[in-house]
């Protein structure tokens, strides 16, 4: 058949290297793309979000099934856009709708979800630029620190974590007069969970789900999570703390009533979750939902499955998830994130990448922001390109992550050397 991924990250670059490896998929294409997938199918010059664009090369191309990298086209309603639509409503389209990708939208409609459905989560409260004071107020019945959230999408940058109160009252007001733009008109303010945080992915059928390998990631920029925020410096998975009795715990009081609610709510979602959890005293307590798949996660979760994933994706079109095998690969896998110097802050592009092709052939290099100009690779984001190894130990995994790490060159590099540490 004939796939078209939408997207240009590090992600993108994972499903691309995976849906390749089906005997069901004929023609390949990546819009936007980037380097890495350019090797791997056919990049095409597309805005994500350009609906109408799309549509001419699916028709045209007779794609068969489209999978959603980023969250932006789903939460702008992509899936409504395939469905209500006669050219395309037989397309099976990787990703929910616009009302299921709220989800991960707005918090405040996560949080009433997971209150209405007795997901485990911490308190909170929702508040308006007109109820300011009342969310002084709120700021102090909890302890610190204190966890503000902008309702809408923000770029991964709209989650404050804030240990003085002052401090947080101060940041309430400014997102709440506009540092985040429309997307902190309402502000999340919610209890800080104490524990260790998890990341769980589930793929749904709107009946049926199959538990993906979960995975930790890291993601402040400096060594021992110290710094800013970034999207993600790293990854392992499996991840030694979520045992079976954990997950166990997980899909009952998670999983379960999560797809149940999306059903009793009349959401028809077919697509992804991503669950971030924390680990509480060997409780999971739900910190967010995504509507697509992390990254750098995915860079660790698709190496281990050994199934044949386009397969499973497309089952989703008939609802028949639960018809599929489904095999994961015992291993560690380890991913270490290069990125440009500067980043999370400001950053130059156009660095000339060496050295990939000197990378042992059993670790894989997944590009995340480069592009090719004049047959050269060059960084072309902030997270430049995510090198995954393979180990029967975390330490093994991560030794080949850090060996890769170091023989790929670009000006500026940098990357954390503590990858997955805290876990050996």
């Amino acid at each position: 058949m004939n796939v078209l991924i939408l997207g240009s990250g590090g992600r993108e670059h994972a499903f691309a290297w995976k849906i390749s490896q089906s005997p069901k998929c004929s023609n390949l294409f990546i819009a936007p793309g980037n380097a890495g997938t350019h090797n791997i199918g056919t990049n095409v010059n597309i805005n994500i979000t350009d609906f109408d664009a799309i549509k001419l090369f699916v028709v045209s191309n007779n794609i068969e099934i489209v999978v959603v990298g980023p969250e932006d086209p789903l939460v702008k309603g992509i899936t409504d856009f395939f469905n209500n639509d006669a050219d395309l409503k037989d397309v099976c389209i990787v990703g929910p709708s616009k009302d299921g990708a709220l989800l991960e939208g707005s918090k405040d409609f996560a949080k009433e979800f997971m209150f209405r459905h007795n997901v485990p989560t911490a308190r909170y409260k929702t508040f308006t630029k007109e109820i300011l004071t009342q969310g002084y107020q709120f700021l102090e019945e909890l302890k610190p620190p204190f966890v503000l959230k902008a309702d809408g999408l923000a770029g991964g940058k709209g989650v404050l974590i804030i240990d003085s109160l002052d401090e947080a009252k101060e940041s309430l007001k400014d997102m709440l007069t506009g540092k985040f733009g429309q997307a902190s008109n309402k502000v999340v303010i919610e209890e800080y969970l104490h524990g260790i945080e998890v990341s769980y992915f589930v793929l749904s059928d709107g009946k049926n789900f199959v538990l993906l390998p979960e995975a930790k990631d890291y993601k402040r920029i400096g060594v021992a999570d110290t710094g800013l925020n970034t999207g993600g410096m790293g990854a392992v998975s499996p991840v030694p703390f979520a045992d079976s009795e954990f997950t166990q715990k997980v899909i009952d009081r998670v999983v379960k009533p999560t797809i149940d609610g999306l059903q009793k709510d009349g959401i028809d979602y077919r697509g992804f979750i991503f669950i971030g959890l924390m680990n509480v005293d060997g409780n999971p307590l739900v910190i967010e939902y995504n509507v697509r798949m992390g990254d750098p996660e995915t860079e660790v979760v698709l190496p281990r499955i050994k199934s044949d994933f386009l397969d499973c994706l497309y089952s989703l079109k008939d609802q028949s998830l639960n018809t599929k095998s489904f095999e994961l690969d015992p291993r560690f896998a380890t991913t270490v994130m290069l990125v440009s110097g500067g980043y999370p802050e400001a950053y130059e592009k156009g660095k000339e990448i060496t050295g990939v092709e000197k990378v042992d052939q059993s670790t894989l290099v997944f590009h995340a922001g480069t592009k090719l100009v004049d047959n050269k690779v060059i960084t072309d984001g902030g997270r430049v390109i995510s090198i995954t190894g393979y180990g029967d130990t975390i330490q093994d995994a991560v030794s080949k992550s850090f060996e890769a790490a170091n023989t790929i060159q670009f000006e500026g590099k940098y990357f954390r050397n503590d990858i997955g540490k805290d876990l050996i």
